[in-house]
């Protein structure tokens, strides 16, 4: 009897196995923790308690950013008023920079020195010469005698002539700061100043070097706009404002960066978005604390909810269209000067698997595409892990004469099935990225050839076999279906982790691997909003744009997960 019953206990391997299966989760779930606490307690990329010191709102807030602004070893030196020692001053403070020009000359009619400071290659200087330095230098002040401009008591009637009757510009702006004027110039303003006046006036006439609106290049479509944002922040907001008139759009610009300050708009149409959500993206943009912001990728990581998690929080365009229909939908647009890449919060996981083309094309198409493209994603993040437990684990459940082909061709493959893998699949990745790096005419073709040829030169060497060359060309080419090239990364590194699971546990560590993926989907959030919707929490109605996009005409409300004040899409 008892031997009957030891007969059915598992072998100690089975035994092993499933305490595997129980250990591993809560390892990974402890050291997700420890490493939350430890980001979170250094304080890397956030710094909340910091005072305001990026928006252009209130008074207090502009005290923040001059009191913030006025450091170095030019922090609080004042403009005088008297021309010589200001421009003994200003001329220190520019250094030796080479491309900073200071045009001094003598106002008409009187014996008062002037001096337009500028930074050539930013400025328009045909604007300076009609605008600026001609009026004054022949036309001068008439209404204003000699001493006006050395008394003090008449400094103010001087700057409220030359803004409001003398200056034909649209930006002038005063200051008394030494530092601030720099800054100015150095970003692309003018700088007069004029014996006598206390203080300068920063006048407005940058005229950068730009590039035409061209299509996106990462996210290129068959049917749709073929406009895409620029560098120049000015003309992405004007680009959204052209897809429509709508007094609810709201755009408003906050100053970023320590050292190197750029300029950062957020969008947003005021009787849709969530006015929490919108305090939330205000609060973390307040916050960001950095030398500078090269990027919006730098914002992307600075204002994410979780760090630690490989799947992106933030959504990142180049397209007008997506920016436009996530406003529509009640979520933030953020754009940086200096880079064509919008950044939309909060983003969920469905979001990176959705093209602005499935709308564009009837129902049917748009529904086929798009679950194509779920299936290109499993396929991208779990066909090698598949093969590798079938292979090496479960060939029992496996067609019978399709196990004796893969015997066949495996003959003679020196290395286990895990190795071979990773052998292929780093030469995919290693011709991947070169061939984004080389140039344009010889990248594609690198790739393609490059790929051929070591897969063919891999499997006559006898290293790998030709069905896992077959299982490494599908699973490239679904990982390039993905529209958001930023998702493609996140599927092709959580595929070795895939692998490795396969290796060590078979068909249970791939299943083990996608659970702990889908709990970590469920358990993470993007501005708030559950990053799994609609699929957790369940709601049905939503599903209209999930796996499926239903005809427009049945897409009548907006996604509730994103609260948005007007709930009607279509009346």
């Amino acid at each position: 009897m008892w031997s009957k019953i030891l007969s059915h206990v598992p072998d100690w391997k089975i035994w092993v196995q499933a305490f595997l299966v129980l250990i591993i989760p809560i390892v990974i779930l402890q050291a997700n923790r420890w490493l939350k606490s430890t980001v979170r307690g250094g304080g890397i990329g956030k710094d909340n308690n910091q005072p305001n010191q990026a928006g252009k709102g209130s008074s207090s807030d502009n005290a923040d950013q001059n009191q913030k602004m006025e450091t170095g070893a030019y922090a609080n030196i004042k403009l005088t008023g008297n021309y010589a020692t200001d421009l003994i001053s200003s001329r220190e403070t520019f250094g030796q920079n080479a491309d900073v020009h200071i045009r001094e000359f003598i106002i008409r009619g009187t014996n008062t020195p002037a001096a337009v400071m500028y930074v050539e290659g930013l400025v328009d200087q045909q604007l300076i010469d009609d605008h600026l330095i001609r009026p004054l230098m022949l036309h001068g002040v008439p209404e204003l005698k000699q001493e006006s401009f050395l008394h003090p008591d008449h400094a103010n009637d001087l700057k409220n002539y030359l803004k409001n009757q003398l200056l034909p510009v649209s930006q002038i702006q005063e200051t008394e700061s030494l530092q601030e004027l720099a800054l100015g110039v150095l970003v692309g303003k003018n700088a007069l100043i004029i014996e006598g006046m206390r203080g300068a006036l920063l006048i407005g006439t940058s005229k950068g070097k730009t590039r035409s609106i061209e299509e996106p290049l990462s996210e290129a479509l068959l049917r749709g706009p073929r406009i895409g944002f620029t560098e120049e922040l000015s003309d992405n907001t004007g680009i959204l404002r052209r897809y429509g008139s709508n007094q609810s759009l709201f755009i408003q610009k906050y100053e970023v960066g320590d050292r190197i300050k750029k300029d950062l708009a957020i969008a947003y149409i005021q009787d849709i978005a969530d006015p929490e959500l919108v305090a939330e993206v205000q609060k973390r943009i307040e916050g960001l604390n950095m030398d500078a912001m090269l990027e919006s990728g730098y914002v992307e990581q600075l204002i994410e909810d979780n760090e630690l998690s490989p799947f992106q929080q933030v959504q990142n365009t180049e397209r007008p269209d997506r920016v436009m229909s996530g406003l529509l939908e009640g979520r933030v647009a953020i754009m940086l000067d200096g880079t064509p890449f919008a950044l939309i919060v909060p983003a969920t996981f469905s979001m990176l698997l959705q093209s602005p083309e499935d709308y564009y094309d009837r129902w049917i198409p748009g529904t086929f595409l798009r679950m194509l493209r779920f299936l290109a994603a499993m396929l991208a993040l779990l066909a090698p892990a598949l093969y590798i437990s079938f292979i090496s684990f479960h060939p029992g459940l496996i067609p019978t004469k399709l196990a004796l082909t893969i015997i066949e061709t495996r003959k003679g493959v020196p290395f286990p099935s895990i190795i071979e893998a990773l052998i292929m699949e780093t030469a995919i990745e290693i011709l991947r990225e070169a061939g984004i790096r080389l140039p344009k005419p010889i990248g594609p073709a690198m790739g393609i050839v490059g790929g051929l040829i070591i897969g063919d030169a891999a499997v006559q060497a006898g290293i790998v076999s030709p069905f896992l060359v077959i299982v490494v060309a599908v699973t490239a080419i679904s990982s390039f279906s993905i529209p958001t090239y930023s998702a493609g990364i996140t599927l092709r590194i959580l595929r070795f982790t895939g692998m490795f699971s396969a290796a060590a546990l078979g068909l249970y560590g791939v299943i083990m691997f996608f659970l702990l993926i889908c709990s970590h989907l469920v358990r993470l959030s993007s501005f708030g909003v559950p990053y799994a919707s609609p699929v957790v929490p369940y709601s049905l109605n939503e599903w209209k744009d999930f796996f499926v996009r239903a005809p427009l005409r049945l897409m009548k409300k907006r996604p509730s997960m994103m609260n948005p004040t007007d709930q009607d899409r279509k009346k």
